[in-house]
C-alpha cells in the first residue's frame, strides 16, 4: 500500500471542499472496498477523504410510505434496525447476510451503493424495490444509478446521501453465496406491490438486472410453482471459477423461487 493522506470532515460540505482542494483525492465510507483494492495496489489515491461519522449521513426514519435510510448506516445497523425489519423485513435480512460481521460493522448501504459492485447485495434490493438514490445535488431512480460493473454516474465530487425505499406489500431475497466472501454467485430480491411484481438479479451478471420472464409468470399468479416454467439464458451471464455461466442460470430460478416463498 502506498502512502496516502486521510482526511477526517465533519460535514458533506467539508468533505467535498477537502476533496476538491486535495490532488488524486477519493471519498471513503466503510472502507470495505476501497482499502482492499489499496491493499493489493489496484487503487493508490494520494488522499482519502473519510465520510464516518458525519451526522447528515445517518438517520433511518419512515416518510410518506417510505423508509429513508441514511448512507451512513452500517450494514449491521440496518440489519438491526426495527423500523427496517417492520417495514421491509426482506431488507433488513439481505443487511445481515452481508460478509462477516467485521465487514457489516465497517461497511456502510452508501459505501456499497456507490461502489456498484455487480455481486453485491443492495443493488437487487434498490431494483426489486424501485428505490431512489438522494445524493447531495439530486434524486436518481434505482434502475437508472447501476450502469453496470462498478458504474454509476455519480460525479467525482457527488455524495449518497440516503436511500429511499418504498415500503412494498411483500418482499424476499434469497442468494447463493460464495462460501468465503458471502458476495451473491447470484441471489434474487422479489417484491410486490398488488400486481407489480419486480424481480432484480444480483451476482449473476456484470450488473444488477431484472429477470422480466419471472415478474410475468408472478404477476398472474404470485406462487413459487408460477416460476416453473420460466428461467433466464445463460447469454451475457458471468462465468467464472465459481459457476459457469449455465449454473448461474439454474441458481436464479432456485433462488427466485426461495425468494417468493420468503415473501412476507
Amino acid at each position: 500500500m502506498e502512502d496516502f493522506a486521510f482526511h477526517r470532515p465533519g460535514s458533506v460540505a467539508e468533505a467535498q471542499e477537502t476533496l476538491r482542494g486535495t490532488e488524486d483525492s477519493k471519498f471513503m465510507a466503510g472502507g470495505q472496498s476501497l482499502i482492499p483494492l489499496m491493499k493489493l495496489d489496484m487503487a493508490a489515491p494520494g488522499a482519502v477523504v473519510s465520510l464516518t461519522g458525519i451526522d447528515e449521513l445517518r438517520g433511518i426514519e419512515q416518510q410518506d410510505g417510505s423508509l429513508v435510510i441514511g448512507a451512513g448506516m452500517t450494514h449491521s445497523e440496518v440489519a438491526e434496525s426495527d423500523d427496517v425489519r417492520n417495514a421491509i423485513s426482506a431488507l433488513a435480512g439481505l443487511a445481515g447476510s452481508i460478509g462477516d460481521p467485521q465487514v457489516r460493522n465497517r461497511g456502510t448501504l452508501g459505501g456499497s451503493v456507490a461502489h456498484a459492485d455487480p455481486a453485491a447485495d443492495y443493488p437487487a434490493a434498490l431494483v426489486a424495490l424501485g428505490a431512489t438514490v438522494i445524493t447531495d445535488r439530486r434524486e436518481i431512480a434505482a434502475e437508472d444509478f447501476f450502469q453496470g460493473m462498478f458504474e454509476t454516474p455519480l460525479e467525482t465530487d457527488e455524495v449518497i446521501t440516503s436511500v429511499r425505499f418504498p415500503v412494498p406489500d411483500s418482499a424476499g431475497y434469497s442468494k447463493f453465496p460464495n462460501p468465503a466472501s458471502k458476495y451473491a454467485i447470484a441471489g434474487v430480491m422479489v417484491a410486490r406491490n398488488g400486481a407489480d411484481v419486480k424481480v432484480a438479479v444480483t451476482g449473476a451478471g456484470t450488473g444488477v438486472f431484472r429477470a422480466t420472464a419471472f415478474e410475468e409468470a408472478l404477476a398472474g399468479d404470485f406462487s413459487a410453482g408460477a416460476l416453473d416454467g420460466a428461467s433466464v439464458s445463460a447469454d451475457g451471464l458471468v462465468s467464472d471459477t465459481d459457476a459457469s455461466a449455465e449454473y448461474r442460470a439454474h441458481l436464479v430460478g432456485v433462488m427466485a423461487r426461495r425468494a417468493v416463498e420468503a415473501c412476507g
